[in-house]
């Protein structure tokens, strides 16, 4: 529109433009619009006026379609008002439908309670039937027992609240409980009177018993007096069975013990060269070689320790070491102290401290006995490796405890380690004394390894190979007093012989024979193998240095002489030392061969191990080389071209490598 309007006023600006160009008198151009319009007005009124009678029509029709519109509204308003009324009528039946939902809701709820109160009040024939006559295993008994259990909880609950109705089904229930009880008493009392037979395996009844381990749940939850009643039947049995079978089990394991035990003669310092009489006994440990060294007796850590305990009627014609008798009670006691637990556990409903002391009483006294066994024997015992297997023992069957979850035996084996380690300290320190107490003068001059030496390798191979797994700071102590002890009684022993060459020989093969023990029984790194490994390769060294010089003396001060001299520049003094070498240089060349083989003898005459000898035998040969390069290198032109060449020599040398 406002367009149109810019245009229309553009077209009579340009119309009033156009007369102004054209000089026309506007008042009668003005006219002439006037006239124009009338002109223009008539014949609209001419149009008007024949189109009166359709103008007419038109409104005529209009009248009738709004009468139409009129009615049509009425109608409309009228179903507007039908439509509001059904609304509200829905939201009243609405409403209605919730209150009703509500109530049928709560109705249900409470028809569910109820209905659920009455079955757990009524008592069905069906259920007294059962309780009175069936059989307490029979399985429909079980289900009735659960269901009495139930209403006896909910009758007290009620009592409690004192609701009356529990009055109409309490003398029932009651009769019911009492009848239910004197069966299950019977049942359990019975069970536990089989413990009883002889040669019974209480295992069978031990396991109808947590078959049926409601029975007391029972019994505990309705009658506490009742189930203490059983609780102690049981105990009482079951400590008497216990007690007798393992008093026995010990009784007849000990007449399986060697008969000759290890004494206070067998200590590791005491001279063993006393001849025995012709009628010693021969199945004794001592002549088994096992005073000192273990053998097999680390079995029962490893291989035995689950083994099947030893049956005496079985094996009366053999002989067990002390361990091997205390692995086979200790493993027996494992076996049934842990199954013990666990059904004390289960059955009588028991945790922790009160597990605990219902345990400790069944098993109390026969706990007591073994202690007291152990006591007996320690108190005379001298077998140190015996203790110690023992002590190791018990700290394996404590984790095996552990793994199965019953921590009931950690004061008992705690108990019978209080009783081994005094004098497990005690034996050993007395092999200690008995070695800073031996007299050197007494034993034969022999260079070769000492019995004592042997006991002590054997000895801490033992101890250090059984500890490994449990390290203890007493037996590290005492294995290092030992040590000490042994490495003083060497130099003491090797202070009889007159010559070094005799003292290091000596020393070389008891070290040797230490070191050799402990690599093959126990870690190449232990504390013990080092430190006599250290000793080996120091006396090795100097034994190396005694035996080349009858051979090399001479060359071998010249080098150290003009290393001096080279030292301190003293130039003209090593001039003046070719007449001393060529003295030395012909000497050499003339017995070289001879001493290679002077060599070889002396070093495998001296030392019984073939290993030992080869080794120092090669390193008396390497020592040599280096001094033979050091003294051509110390000689004028003159005297090295009369000297035997290296490869010579080394060609020689090769002949005495061995392959072991």
């Amino acid at each position: 529109m406002a367009e149109a309007a810019l245009i229309s006023e553009q077209i009579e600006d340009d119309e009033v433009q156009e007369i102004l160009k054209t000089g026309t008198d506007l008042r009668q151009y003005s006219a002439q619009i006037e006239k124009e319009f009338k002109e223009v007005e008539n014949r609209s009124i001419d149009d008007y006026i024949k189109e009166s009678q359709n103008i007419a029509n038109l409104h005529y029709q209009i009248g009738s379609t709004s009468n139409i519109l009129e009615r049509m509204e009425s109608m409309l308003m009228d179903i507007q008002g039908a439509l509001n009324n059904i609304s509200t009528e829905i939201t009243s039946l609405q409403k209605k439908s919730v209150s009703m939902s509500v109530q049928l809701t709560n109705r249900q709820s409470i028809r569910a309670q109820i209905s659920q109160f009455v079955e757990d009040m009524a008592v069905p024939e069906e259920m007294v039937a059962t309780i009175m006559d069936s059989p307490v295993t029979e399985k429909e008994f079980m289900n009735h027992l659960n269901e009495l259990n139930h209403k006896l909880n909910l009758m007290k609950e009620l009592n409690f609240k004192e609701s009356k109705s529990s009055q109409d089904v309490s003398d029932v229930l009651q009769k019911l409980k009492v009848k239910a009880m004197s069966k299950l008493r019977l049942y359990l009392m019975e069970q536990i009177y089989k413990f009883r037979k002889p040669m019974a395996n209480y295992q069978i009844p031990q396991n109808a018993m947590l078959k049926y381990k409601f029975f007391f749940e029972f019994i505990l939850s309705n009658e506490r007096v009742v189930a203490q009643e059983i609780c102690n039947e049981y105990v009482d049995t079951m400590g008497k069975i216990y007690y007798s079978y393992f008093k026995s089990y010990s009784t007849r394991l000990a007449a399986l013990k060697f008969e000759e035990a290890v004494s206070k003669d067998d200590l590791m310092g005491l001279d063993d060269s006393v001849p025995k009489s012709i009628f010693s006994k021969a199945s004794s440990l001592k002549n088994k070689s096992t005073v000192f060294s273990i053998g097999d007796r680390g079995d029962v850590l490893n291989q035995q320790l689950e083994a099947p305990i030893i049956v005496p009627h079985a094996q009366q014609k053999s002989r067990y070491a002390y361990e091997a008798l205390f692995r086979s009670e200790q493993y027996a006691l494992v076996d049934n102290a842990c199954r013990e637990y666990l059904f004390v556990t289960e059955f009588f409903i028991l945790r922790g401290q009160q597990a605990q002391e219902l345990f400790n009483q069944i098993m109390g006294k026969t706990t007591a006995l073994l202690i007291k066994n152990l006591e007996t024997y320690v108190q005379d015992c001298y077998d140190t490796i015996a203790l110690f297997l023992c002590i190791q023992l018990c700290l394996r069957y404590q984790l095996m405890c552990h793994k199965r979850c019953v921590p009931a035996l950690d004061k008992y084996w705690d108990n019978l380690q209080a009783v081994i380690w005094p004098r497990f300290e005690q034996v050993f320190r007395m092999n200690i004394q008995s070695i800073l107490d031996c007299d050197p003068t007494k034993f034969p001059k022999e260079t070769g390894p000492h019995y004592i030496t042997r006991r002590y390798a054997e000895f801490s191979a033992a101890i250090v190979g059984i500890s490994e797994n449990f390290p203890n700071e007493l037996v590290s102590h005492l294995l290092l007093e030992l040590q000490e002890e042994v490495k003083c009684f060497m130099l003491r022993m090797a202070a009889i012989f007159t010559t070094r060459k005799e003292q290091l020989i000596y020393l070389i093969n008891n070290y040797d024979l230490v070191l050799g023990v402990l690599m093959e029984r126990t870690r190449d790194n232990s504390k013990e193998a080092e430190a006599f490994r250290e000793l080996l390769s120091t006396r090795s060294a100097e034994y190396v240095e005694e035996i080349l010089a009858p051979h090399l003396g001479g060359i071998i001060q010249f080098v150290k002489d003009c290393e001096q001299m080279r030292d301190k520049e003293q130039t003209e003094e090593l001039k003046r030392q070719e007449r001393r070498s060529l003295q030395l240089v012909a000497n050499f060349s003339a017995n070289w061969k001879k001493s290679l083989e002077d060599l070889n003898r002396e070093v495998f005459l001296s030392f019984p191990s073939l290993v030992t000898g080869s080794q120092l035998l090669q390193l008396a040969l390497a020592q040599l080389v280096q001094y033979y390069h050091k003294f051509y290198k110390l000689l004028t032109p003159n005297a090295r071209a009369q000297l035997v060449n290296i490869h010579v020599i080394m060609i020689e040398i090769k002949k005495y490598k061995s392959n072991y």
